[in-house]
């Protein structure tokens, strides 16, 4: 690959620090900027809380808090960049990676090999609701879901052309229409009106209750889940650790339409508890790092990259892996 083929433009101050000396986490005009490229690489956020100690009984309990709330950083930081970027398509694939266990039995490596699609503009993550009398005992609150025709047309077909790309050309629709029956029953009618689109590929339904059973008892009949936000947010987290770990995973927040540039990341937090140990697992970014190449056309460079990755993985006798895949620690260096 020509040094020049891939260049890195820019690292933006965006950060919990920045957050709490400003108020703000993305600076004025941050979007502007991130748009003039092609690919984001976007860190874990966090910012590391003062330690509490609880007495739980006979024992004590340390329980680390966050002096930035959850829901500001997701809100100020990374929906902030997603939702006017248009990245309506979050994929996250998962798989045993050489040297890495399953909690599953008889799964090694290679198996496992899906890939998940989020819904990443909308459903259960709309940010619509509110909360009213506040501090009373009748204090209410409200999430309300939006689910658009559009939304979900152009998120299924963004996962039926995904599926058909794959070998086995398996798709699988998460849904919870029994209960919810108006936003997740006009996501069913979508996904099979779009389904018509795409007489190759096979398409089942599945309650996302039971989904979960599937993917631990007969996970070889799944190859690519498309599920709401909030289905494939916490299917997804089940997915990696079932591949081995969490702390390996990446995702890709994507504008398939290429108008607006997409974002790349690990799924793993900011694990403020292990900074300095020199245990972190960097595997996540790494694998990350090869989803950027591949979106940006260095399929070569994608794959070596991975290959890297791999050979690294096997290598557990090194004491190389990090403590959330079974090794010593050490991280790659």
């Amino acid at each position: 690959m020509p040094p020049s083929a891939v260049e890195a433009k820019k690292a933006y101050s965006i950060a919990s620090k920045t957050y709490k000396k400003t108020g703000k986490y993305i600076p004025g005009g941050g979007l502007e900027g991130l748009k003039k490229h092609d690919a984001i690489l976007f860190g874990a956020v966090g910012a590391p809380g003062k330690p509490v100690l609880l007495s739980l009984r006979m024992r004590t309990l340390l329980i680390k808090f966050t002096d930035v709330p959850d829901h500001i950083s997701l809100w100020g930081l990374r929906l902030a960049i997603c939702q006017p970027f248009q990245q309506y398509a979050n994929v996250r694939p998962t798989r045993v990676l050489p040297g890495t266990q399953s909690p599953l039995r008889n799964c090694g490596t290679g198996d496992l090999d899906r890939v998940i699609i989020r819904e990443n503009s909308e459903g259960e993550y709309a940010g619509q609701g509110g909360r009213s009398h506040r501090g009373q005992d009748w204090e209410t609150a409200t999430e309300v879901s939006i689910f658009t025709r559009h939304g979900i047309r152009r998120l299924m077909r963004f996962a039926f052309q995904t599926a058909r790309s794959r070998p086995r050309k398996l798709l699988a629709v998460v849904t919870k229409s029994n209960a919810q029956r108006n936003g997740m029953v006009l996501w069913d009618e979508v996904a099979a009106e779009v389904a018509k689109e795409f007489p190759e590929v096979t398409v089942d339904k599945m309650l996302v209750d039971a989904m979960t059973t599937r993917m631990v008892l007969k996970p070889e009949t799944l190859d690519t889940i498309v599920a709401t936000n909030l289905h494939a947010d916490i299917l997804s987290d089940l997915a990696a650790a079932l591949a081995g770990s969490i702390g390996i995973a990446p995702t890709s927040n994507l504008d398939p339409t290429r108008e607006h540039p997409s974002m790349f990341e690990p799924i793993h937090g900011s694990a403020f508890d292990i900074v300095g140990k020199g245990v972190a697992n960097p595997v996540a970014t790494f694998w990350t790092g090869a989803e950027i190449l591949a979106w940006l056309g260095e399929g070569d460079a994608a794959a070596a990259l991975m290959k890297s990755v791999e050979r690294r993985s096997l290598d557990g006798r090194s004491g190389r892996h990090g403590v959330d895949k079974g090794g010593d620690g050490g991280g790659c260096g």
